[in-house]
């Protein structure tokens, strides 16, 4: 299964799994620990993307109009993954946009296992646990971030150096929440909860 590896990446036009849409997908796929595919498009999307989505992603309306369909694009997607272990950086937020894309497009949802390197993150090392600091944290090269391929490349070398730490096994179908937000809305069926804080480095001071 670790040997057998799609990470991949949404951008969308909100939080809102049910409601909101993916505009951009990507993935790898990882074979003996080496990148044998990449798929990456952007999705048509019908309707106005806000001015936040835009500054933050950089893609535009125009953009999208020479994106895949949507359900041509996950139909790729799908296809891309298989039967694969499936990986991304806080992966409640794009596990939950896979679900309900395929349950509205497909009438059907997905059984790949998972890892999570958010969750993982967590338990090993100290806040802020964006993909964009824990890549600056273990020297991951990072350009272009909040696009989905550029995210995809940072979150897989981020999973070789969580993985050269401690083996990442214990971590399989695990998803952490914070206690104060709650778990998330919607998990597959065998992911296992746990529940996790921040934890924040000391700071040392300087004696006089």
């Amino acid at each position: 299964m670790f040997n057998n590896i799609t990470v991949f990446d949404f951008e969308t036009t909100g939080l809102d799994p049910q409601k909101d849409r993916v505009i951009e997908m990507a993935a790898i796929r990882i074979a003996n620990g080496q990148v044998v595919g990449e798929f990456s498009t952007l999705v048509q999307f019908n309707g106005t993307l806000s001015p936040k989505i835009i500054e933050l992603t950089g893609i535009t309306d125009a953009a999208l109009q020479h994106g895949f369909d949507e359900v041509t694009a996950f139909k790729v997607f799908n296809r891309f993954i298989g039967d694969s272990l499936i990986v991304a950086h806080n992966a409640a937020f794009d596990l939950g946009f896979l679900h309900y894309s395929l349950k509205r497009l497909a009438g059907r949802s997905f059984s790949n296992s998972f890892i999570d390197t958010l969750t993982v993150s967590r338990d090993r090392t100290f806040f802020p646990y964006k993909l964009v600091d824990l890549c600056q944290r273990y020297d991951i090269s990072l350009v272009g971030a909040h696009r989905a391929l550029s995210d995809v490349y940072g979150c897989w070398h981020l999973y070789e150096k969580l993985n050269q730490e401690a083996r990442i096994d214990e971590y399989l179908n695990k998803l952490g929440f914070m206690p104060k937000y709650g778990p998330p809305k919607w998990k597959p069926d065998y992911a296992v909860l746990q529940s996790q804080e921040n934890r924040y480095e000391e700071r040392q001071t300087k004696s006089v």
